[in-house]
């Protein structure tokens, strides 16, 4: 019988695209993928460890897995991800069902920890550094038209709410040439859409030893180079720190035709308290600032942001700071966020802690806030005409696309995933456009035309 497996994946980009490894290497070794968990002998949860509640989700979904592992002693339980590096052998004391424990830098050997689990018993492997990029795996895709491409794994930034550097380790930059290999081969294969992944794209290269140019980031050349990679029309990155970002970067964004008018661009707070708190190394007017001169150069641009509500010694007027920025700033979209501790990180063990109604009320104003600001944005498109890559089929019917600027579309009609099509939009809604197909898609070399025509507009 084919051994079959399933992958579950929890957290970010970077865990959706280790995920894509994982099952890279399982199918290279003649597993097939499973339709649910009681057809399975592999079960991997791919884990996220940026929220409080993710370690309860990781136990209550193992705990689910207890009686299919009784039911079945050759079923082969995986944990991976950040939970697997942060918390190591308490996962096989609390679950000790569990067969295989194995960090963000061991992905590499998968294999070799599973067959060693059906003569060994449970094995663990979370070594501290990376020794085989994850991009350098095999990957299996749901999707035929996008991929994601690591270009950086690790963080050097101290964050004090956040627990990447821990789990995730300092910034590794990935050779230039392979990033470039990875991504011609994507377009070779049929790939139009690739997004750049990085905790912090824009420090991209500083650890690489490139002669005669010292410590600077290679982002902007890097971005040049895959915009002239034949078959790619559309380039993403996520996430940039605002500290870090250079004019070259926003040259190229401005520049180059598959770059899409569309950035991810943190602010995290809107007080130069919390933020100098949070270890963030810039503040509220130079993050506008770096915004205003984004916006110049790139006409029409959507931005998306995160945000964190309730941050430990928060104050009412820190907060109504960050709805001043929000105000100000007229984000697309914010991905909004209740503090929470994490074990392991400065922000935990800080005084001042809110109290938890405090927090939910401030984050029902900001979300309230943000969506009207949403819906605006959203309205200022409705009778243009757009053009969307159709990912698949929509919640209600239809299908579901994407524009350049992030924003998703549903049309009626069967439409194949990976077709561009151009739309006129039709209503806006706080999180997503409703649109009429007017079209097969227009050339990607009309980018720039367009960019000049909103610009004189």
């Amino acid at each position: 019988m084919t051994p079959r497996y399933l992958v579950r994946t929890f957290g970010c980009q970077m865990n959706e695209h280790d995920s894509e490894r994982i099952a890279g290497l399982l199918e290279s070794d003649g597993y097939v993928p499973a339709e649910d968990a009681g057809d399975a002998q592999v079960i991997v949860f791919n884990t996220c460890a940026i929220r409080e509640n993710a370690d309860n989700r990781l136990y209550g979904n193992l705990g689910h897995l207890r009686p299919l592992k009784e039911q079945n002693p050759r079923l082969r339980i995986v944990v991976a991800g950040c939970l697997a590096q942060k918390d190591q052998g308490r996962i096989q004391e609390r679950a000790p069902w569990v067969d295989v424990v194995i960090g963000t830098h061991a992905l590499p050997e998968l294999l070799d920890l599973l067959r060693r689990a059906e003569d060994e018993g449970p094995q663990m492997d979370v070594r501290e550094y990376t020794e085989v990029f994850p991009s350098a795996l095999p990957a299996r895709r749901d999707v035929a038209h996008h991929a994601w491409v690591s270009i950086a794994v690790g963080c050097d930034n101290r964050c004090t709410f956040c627990i990447v550097p821990l789990v995730r380790g300092p910034q590794l930059s990935r050779p230039m040439e392979d990033v470039l290999g990875e991504v011609r081969d994507l377009g070779g294969r049929g790939v139009v859409e690739v997004t750049l992944l990085g905790q912090n794209v824009n420090t991209y290269g500083r650890d690489l030893t490139v002669p005669g140019s010292g410590r600077r980031s290679l982002f902007a050349e890097l971005l040049r180079r895959v915009d002239r990679v034949e078959g790619i029309r559309r380039v993403r990155f996520t996430s940039p720190h605002p500290h870090d970002f250079t004019p070259d970067v926003i040259d190229a964004m401005a520049e180059c035709g598959s770059v899409c008018e569309h950035i991810h661009f943190p602010l995290q707070s809107g007080s130069d308290r919390v933020l100098k708190l949070m270890r963030r190394s810039y503040r509220r007017a130079r993050y506008l600032e770096w915004l205003r001169m984004i916006r110049e150069a790139v006409p029409g641009i959507a931005v998306s942001t995160d945000i964190i509500v309730g941050f430990p010694g928060e104050t009412e007027e820190d907060f109504a700071g960050t709805l001043d920025v929000v105000r100000e700033a007229r984000f697309d979209s914010a991905y909004t966020f209740q503090y929470s501790p994490r074990t392991g990180t400065p922000a935990a063990t800080m005084p001042h802690q809110i109290p938890g109604d405090t927090v939910q009320e401030r984050f029902d104003r900001l979300v309230a806030l943000q969506e009207s600001i949403s819906l605006e944005k959203n309205e200022e498109v409705v009778g243009d005409t757009v053009e969307i890559l159709i990912e698949g089929k929509g919640r209600k019917g239809g299908v579901q696309g994407r524009t350049r600027t992030n924003k998703v579309v549903h049309v009626d009609g069967d439409h194949a995933s990976g077709a561009f099509l151009d739309v006129r939009v039709v209503r806006a809604h706080p999180h997503h456009l409703t649109g009429e197909v007017a079209g097969p898609a227009s050339s990607l070399h009309q980018t720039r035309c367009v960019r000049e025509f909103v610009a004189a507009r």
